[in-house]
């Protein structure tokens, strides 16, 4: 059974998940990941911080300042700023999307025992699943953001928020569909949604308790944070294999090799 046929099946049938087995396989595949991921994680900080800080430079100038920062509202922004803070948004989350999704690629390599690095984080740079990557954030992005900001900016933050954090929720399988189930932009959104939508009280339990375990990074000087968070990666990658078990394009059609 393909991954468009195991969609349709869902659709009419659901499927079971239990939560203790999720956490568990989640666990025992974050231990993998745990110091490559980590590792990477550092190492992207390092980069987002000088690129961020170049692009801050050359935008609004040396003058910005942490308290300018810290005073900044959306509901503040001119019609022209708005729409600037938007696109810079988005092209944020294009700029991550392949990289949140190397960071799956390298929980599905430790479950099966392949071989990954840090670098494995950069494998969907290049290859075929980029464009459905990028399509698929690019639709997100702006649905979510744009909804969200809107609400903001008329004086409704907390609708706006809401709404950008259910619509995370329906579509964090859109990467791994794309990725691992060969299915298109849309076509993996839609089955993201589908399947979340089945089971979204568990699946909101599940992704709740990842993040109380990320949160625990913090603990001690804030480092343990970049060790913390690729716990969510696993679970992410965990529950697609869960849910999407029965076909084998799951485990054997991804094609990119490892840096």
């Amino acid at each position: 059974m393909n991954t468009k046929d195991t969609i349709q099946q869902i659709k009419t049938n659901g499927y079971p998940l239990d939560f203790s087995a999720v956490f568990n396989q989640t666990f025992e595949n974050y231990k993998k990941i745990a110091l490559n991921s980590g590792l990477a994680m550092i190492l992207l900080t390092i980069l987002f911080c000088f690129f961020f800080g170049i692009l801050a430079v050359g935008v609004f100038g040396l003058a910005i300042s942490a308290e300018t920062m810290a005073d900044f509202k959306v509901e503040n922004l001119s019609p022209i700023w708005f729409v600037g803070y938007l696109f810079f948004i988005m092209v944020l989350c294009i700029l991550a999307s392949p990289i949140n999704a190397g960071l799956i690629k390298m929980a599905r390599s430790a479950q099966h025992g392949e071989a990954f690095s840090v670098l494995t984080i950069f494998d969907y740079y290049r290859g075929p699943y980029f464009k459905e990557i990028v399509m698929a954030t690019v639709v997100i992005t702006f649905f979510s953001t744009t909804l969200s900001m809107g609400l903001q900016w008329v004086g409704f933050p907390i609708l706006g928020m809401l709404i950008s954090f259910s619509v995370s929720i329906l579509t964090f399988l859109t990467l791994p569909l794309i990725i691992f189930g060969n299915l298109n932009a849309m076509e993996a959104i839609e089955g993201s949604i589908v399947a979340v939508s089945k089971q979204f009280l568990l699946l909101f339990a599940l992704l709740i308790v990842g993040f109380i375990f990320v949160m625990l990074g913090f603990i001690g000087f804030c480092v343990g944070i970049f060790f913390t968070m690729p716990f969510m990666y696993s679970m992410y990658y965990i529950i697609y294999r869960e849910i999407f078990t029965d076909h084998p394009q799951t485990d054997t059609n991804d094609t990119l090799t490892t840096l």
